[in-house]
């Protein structure tokens, strides 16, 4: 979970997680607030990462992953802001454990299957890029989720480097064309109980993260083998 200043929707998620789980790291991207030690008292593990991004924050964690301790079989992303419902974690890596998925996205559905849990302006943003992306790749994507799991090896067959808002888009791009078994659910959204959004909610960030997904988009088109 990369986290950036979320002490209050910490405890909630932390307290959530099925007991089943190995290993929770929180990848802290220089929170200001009690961040850190709420993760730590809730007995999450923490690796630090001082680089503003939710990419760099994302292979902070894959790193600690990786070199600390027994690296997982299956990696599971969630946002740290309590949008994501950490009791679905299982049907997210079911398809996993079953052999029929290498990559599972868990697809955003409000709580009542209501959408409006993604703000318009990010909603349009989000289906333009989904657009472009199956029109480059030709590969349909229904969501670009933070929720999601993967198998660890295939993870790093990916060689990720985005180091922010590219991170899920290059993850999908990368995983369709090194043809990886993909699998979209269904998952629950809902908006943040506690704290303020880094991104969503301000039009001007939402512009800047689209301007960089189409970044991404070129740079994975030209990068095919």
């Amino acid at each position: 979970m990369p986290a950036l200043n979320e002490e209050e929707a910490l405890p909630a998620i932390l307290s959530a997680l099925p007991e089943w789980v190995d290993r929770v790291v929180i990848a802290d991207n220089g929170s200001t607030d009690r961040t850190v030690l709420v993760a730590e008292e809730g007995g999450a593990e923490v690796t630090h990462e001082s680089e503003r991004g939710y990419g760099a924050a994302c292979l902070a964690g894959i790193e600690h992953l990786s070199f600390h301790g027994i690296a997982p079989d299956i990696l599971v992303f969630m946002d740290a802001d309590g949008s994501d419902e950490p009791t679905e974690i299982e049907g997210l890596i079911e398809p996993i454990v079953s052999g029929r998925a290498d990559l599972v996205l868990g697809v955003r559905q409000g709580e009542a299957g209501d959408v409006g849990t993604i703000l318009p302006h990010a909603r349009l943003g989000n289906q333009l890029v989904l657009g472009l992306t199956r029109f480059l790749f030709r590969r349909k994507f229904e969501d670009l989720p933070p929720f999601r799991a993967i198998e660890f090896n295939a993870l790093k067959s990916l060689d990720m480097d985005d180091r922010n808002w590219g991170w899920t888009l290059q993850m999908q791009v990368r995983a369709a064309v090194q043809r990886l078994r993909i699998e979209e659910i269904g998952a629950t959204h809902r908006r943040r109980q506690e704290g303020h959004s880094k991104i969503s909610g301000s039009l001007i960030m939402s512009l800047r993260v689209g301007a960089k997904m189409f970044y991404t988009l070129g740079r994975e088109y030209l990068r095919r083998p």
